[in-house]
């Protein structure tokens, strides 16, 4: 019987046992597939990286080489080293870095990206580079060399050696940095010696986009957590503030601000959630998210429930300027508006359910950090000498003064001209003093319904 046995079930077994030994045969190349391919796309990041580095240099050089009065040659060298910094940039992303300390060389590049594009889609024939700009190329010429020389080198011990960077990877996932490892110590290097350098004379535009929004820039005395907490129940209607919970954040910091919670029933997790400055008590936050089963409210209904709401809350003069929606909730955007000019800076974004229209978040970081007395000038073009820079094939819809940040980060008085083109929706943004482009958009049929 138990011969009979054994002669029936070793071929099974020996079947089974062949059939696990391909299995982890298959499951062993593909996994060493999938590691060849993710070393393949370190290396080649890597060299690129090296590449574009010594491009940057020799393309500030190349820059700096022209003649001074030559604005045309300046702008494409510029833009080319705008262009070049962003694919280094990139590169470093795809690198296992993020353990590693390279961030001062990624913020290096970042600012160099940011100081040549912001200089070159500015009109040099008017705005030509200044004696400081010059010198701030010049010391980036020289950094560049540093950084490339180093690279260059880290690149010659990973092709003499046959490095692999997924050692590297292995090793800051095990945290063994300290391990005799020459990508670690080179990348290491190169980030020290950056951090090392002289602060660079950046312009105000260009450091304009390193500012964190902090307390600092708002106005009123800081206010007590007791006092956080009768604002918030007098925005949501409570009389008894007691169920309310306040918890102080960034205590000590430049973020000092206040976390409040109320219970509620129907909301996400029980509860409402509101974020307040301690600095002058600002509403920046408001959350009492739901699930909202189906859409019974239309466009127009969301967007009037909106501006009453924040007409009650004090936000005087407020309107509508962008909506989409997701997930039977409608997300409506609202900008200030004095003086017949809407100001794109001072906006408040807005949800409302659409089963009943009540509003389920508020978010006012940009109105709270941008709210400020400005003297806007008046436009030096009139409407009809702005529309000349459109498209003659451009059919407009509707016209409003409009004060944007534009993409050097200068606040600008422009006219705005919402119409039609190629099937699509636009608003476009026409400077009001040079008649310049300044942004265009593409909206939708909602969007541009809910500005009407």
């Amino acid at each position: 019987m138990y011969k009979r046995l054994s002669i029936v079930m070793f071929p099974i077994l020996l079947i089974a046992l062949i059939g696990t030994g391909v299995w982890g045969y298959l499951e062993h190349q593909e996994k060493n597939s999938v590691l060849i391919k993710a070393e393949n796309q370190y290396q080649r990041a890597f060299h690129d990286l090296s590449f574009h580095v010594d491009k940057l240099h020799s393309e500030l050089g190349n820059t700096l080489a022209v003649n001074s009065t030559s604005q045309d040659a300046y702008k494409k060298g510029l833009i080319n080293v705008w262009r070049i910094t962003s694919q280094a940039q990139n590169e470093i992303s795809q690198l296992p870095l993020g353990m590693l300390p390279f961030n001062k060389t990624d913020d290096f590049l970042s600012k160099i990206s940011n100081f040549a594009y912001r200089a070159a889609v500015r009109d040099l024939s008017k705005q030509p580079l200044d004696e400081n700009e010059i010198k701030t190329l010049n010391t980036l010429y020289e950094h560049a060399n540093d950084i490339s020389t180093e690279l260059r080198g880290v690149q010659d011990k990973v092709l003499a050696s046959n490095l692999r960077w997924m050692d590297v990877e292995l090793a800051l996932a095990t945290h063994k940095e300290q391990s005799d490892n020459a990508i670690i110590d080179g990348f290491t290097m190169v980030d020290k010696k950056v951090g090392e350098y002289p602060e660079i004379n950046w312009s105000p535009t260009v450091m304009s986009a390193y500012q964190n929004r902090n307390m600092n820039m708002l106005s009123g005395q800081e206010i007590s957590a007791d006092e956080v907490k009768q604002k918030a129940a007098q925005f949501l209607g409570i009389q008894d503030p007691s169920s309310l919970q306040v918890v102080e954040n960034g205590a000590g910091t430049e973020y000092q601000s206040y976390s409040v919670s109320a219970p509620k029933e129907g909301t996400s997790d029980g509860l409402v959630h509101m974020d307040f400055s301690k600095k002058g008590g600002q509403l920046l936050w408001y959350n009492a998210a739901r699930n909202v089963p189906e859409k019974k409210v239309d466009l127009r209904a969301a967007r009037d429930k909106a501006a009453q709401f924040l007409d009650e809350h004090n936000y005087k003069d407020m309107t509508a300027v962008s909506y989409d929606e997701y997930n039977n909730v409608a997300n409506l955007t609202f900008a200030a508006r004095t003086n017949d000019i809407i100001n794109y800076l001072e906006k408040v974004a807005v949800k409302v359910a659409l089963d009943n229209a009540e509003v389920v978040g508020v978010e006012a970081s940009d109105y709270v950090y941008d709210k400020k007395d400005r003297q806007v000038n008046a436009a030096k073009l009139s409407d009809e000498e702005a529309r000349k820079t459109l498209s003659a094939n451009f059919k407009v819809d509707s016209v409003h003064k409009a004060l944007i940040r534009n993409d050097v980060e200068e606040e600008v008085l422009c006219y705005q001209y919402i119409g039609r083109v190629n099937g699509g929706i636009y608003r476009i943004y026409v400077n009001a003093e040079s008649g310049a482009e300044e942004k265009i958009d593409r909206i939708g049929k909602d969007e541009a319904q809910v500005t009407k």
